[in-house]
């Protein structure tokens, strides 16, 4: 495994933790269980969910982790809405096991999985490592003062770097900065309140620099902290760059680490595979942490934050129906945006990251990412406000029918 490992004094806990990794790191499986996953992993790349695998020799029926009426409402709102280039992924917080994941190109130019595809800038996604780093390491919480100067959602240097404070100076608590994506807010709490081996160590937790194990193989997502303060290091913070990358699938995982007190899951999309006699080959056990990411208080504060995006954040507007919907006021709510010119694919990229915890302990994490050529089609909070009311009306609607049927019958 590649790990981008920082040549300065810190540099000695990603040391211990890629050791730490590397002895834990294989995963259980055997030669026959690795080719299926290898092979698998190919085919959905491909956007294939393949019903059978053959090596040549014998065959296997593989059974997926796939909600049948999630992948389809995935499917339903991107072709409904048309992005250039979209994807949805959605994850049972608790177990990794990917529910649904949609891609969809409008002139199918890539042909692959962008669920997997690791090329999108994260863009302000990156913030809730900085918001970790911040709240986990350094004690601070969601009415924590920032002061800085200039625009809100620009990032200049003079501003990001300076330490005057006058009559112009705005005064913001991390709570408002995290939801409404302040770039230079963020830029100046990396400066005064953080070490770049902090950005490191809470990056690599998250999940950037490393594989993230499961039975399902992406791209690796990466980033580059530099070792002294400079306005790189603000660049990375304010997630206002293009070198920190990542997939949809890393995305609903972030957002995952959230919902499941702050243990990143391992991602599963195996279920089940079965040979040619019945016989079970592979099989989806119990849960396994992929990294535990925060502290439980650490993780509380990141809820607050990332709740305050969907009440008065950059999300506010896509989920302010469903939040006033009476039927919704039990599922607890949390997300991220972002936006940022990207390359690979071209266009706009726009990127919603989020969690939705119902009244019966349910943990869904949902990512969502669209790229824009010339057009604006849809918002990516949008599709994940529509997979969430979806999923959990049609909760609501089985139970309701589970309940009458079971006093019919004790009738």
């Amino acid at each position: 495994m590649l790990v981008f490992v920082a040549p300065w004094a810190f540099a000695g806990w990603l040391i211990n933790q890629s050791h730490a990794t590397s002895q834990t790191e294989a995963t259980g499986r055997n030669e026959k269980q690795e080719w299926i996953v290898q092979e698998v992993s190919s085919r959905i790349r491909g956007k294939e969910f393949p019903k059978s695998v053959s090596d040549g020799r014998e065959s296997f029926a593989v059974e997926y982790t796939l909600n049948d009426q999630l992948q389809h409402e995935a499917e339903r709102l991107l072709s409904a809405y048309k992005p250039d280039y979209g994807a949805i992924v959605v994850v049972e917080a608790r177990t990794g096991k990917v529910r649904a994941m949609s891609s969809y190109e409008r002139g199918d130019a890539i042909g692959e999985n962008l669920a997997l595809r690791g090329s999108f800038p994260a863009a302000s996604i990156f913030k809730m490592v900085t918001a970790a780093a911040a709240v986990d390491r350094r004690g601070l919480d969601a009415e924590s003062l920032i002061h800085f100067n200039g625009g809100s959602h620009t990032l200049y240097r003079r501003n990001a770097m300076s330490t005057v404070v006058n009559r112009w100076t705005r005064e913001v608590s991390l709570r408002e900065a995290f939801a409404r994506s302040f770039n230079t807010a963020f830029a100046r709490l990396a400066f005064e309140k953080l070490q770049p081996q902090d950005l490191e160590e809470y990056a690599f937790r998250f999940g950037f620099n490393r594989r993230i194990q499961g039975d399902l193989l992406f791209d690796q997502s990466v980033t580059e902290v530099p070792n002294e303060k400079s306005f790189h290091l603000a660049e990375i913070a304010s997630g206002f760059n293009r070198v920190t990358r990542m997939s949809p699938i890393h995305g609903a995982l972030m957002a995952a680490t959230i919902a499941n007190d702050g243990k990143m899951p391992q991602p599963r999309i195996i279920e089940k595979v079965t040979d040619q006699s019945g016989r079970v080959v592979l099989e989806a056990g119990a849960p396994v942490a992929d990294f535990d990411v925060l502290t439980a208080d650490g993780n509380e504060k990141m809820k607050t934050l990332m709740e305050e995006t969907i009440v008065s954040g950059t999300s506010r507007k896509s989920f302010k129906h469903l939040r006033r919907d009476r039927r919704f006021r039990e599922v607890e709510l949390g997300g991220k945006t972002g936006s940022l010119t990207g390359t690979n694919p071209r266009g706009k990229t726009d990127w919603f990251v989020g969690y939705a915890i119902g009244d019966n302990g349910e943990k869904l994490a949902i990512a969502a990412v669209t790229v824009h050529v010339k057009l604006w089609r849809v918002k990516s909070s949008i599709l994940a406000q529509s997979v969430v009311r979806r999923h959990f009306r049609d909760m609501q609607s089985w139970v309701a029918r589970h309940d009458q049927s079971s006093e019919a019958g004790g009738e």
